[in-house]
């Protein structure tokens, strides 16, 4: 079978249809040379056209509270007032760059999520 670079949504499910006909081949052979060769160009596809955006700040926020079992007041902790905590996780109020800097310090959340608008 002949292949090209994947250009289409179409082109992409065909890929997809014939890598599971040929999942099980043998490397160094006809089929598992095409095996390899699909699954680069499938590759290839799926980070140009599939490429996952970052996380909401404040969803990201909430997602490392729950990891680090923080509560509402343990943010307040790093953050000063209890109020501006539950305003800034109900999106009532954006984060500020000291804000930023404290929640990428204490909570490792990288700063390119942080300084996004929210949704």
């Amino acid at each position: 079978m002949r292949h090209k670079v994947i250009k289409t949504e179409k082109e992409y499910q065909e890929a997809l249809n014939r890598l599971e006909m040929i999942f099980d081949a043998k490397l160094g052979t006809n089929d598992g040379d095409e095996l390899e060769l699909l699954s680069l160009l499938i590759d290839n596809y799926e980070k140009i056209n599939d490429s996952i955006g970052l996380p909401d700040p404040v969803e990201a926020i909430k997602f490392r509270m729950e990891q680090m079992n923080y509560k509402t007041s343990d943010l307040a902790m790093v953050l000063g007032f209890r109020s501006r905590v539950t305003e800034i996780l109900n999106k009532k109020r954006k984060l500020s760059l000291d804000m930023i800097r404290k929640i990428n310090k204490q909570m490792h959340i990288p700063t390119d999520v942080l300084i996004q608008e929210y949704k």
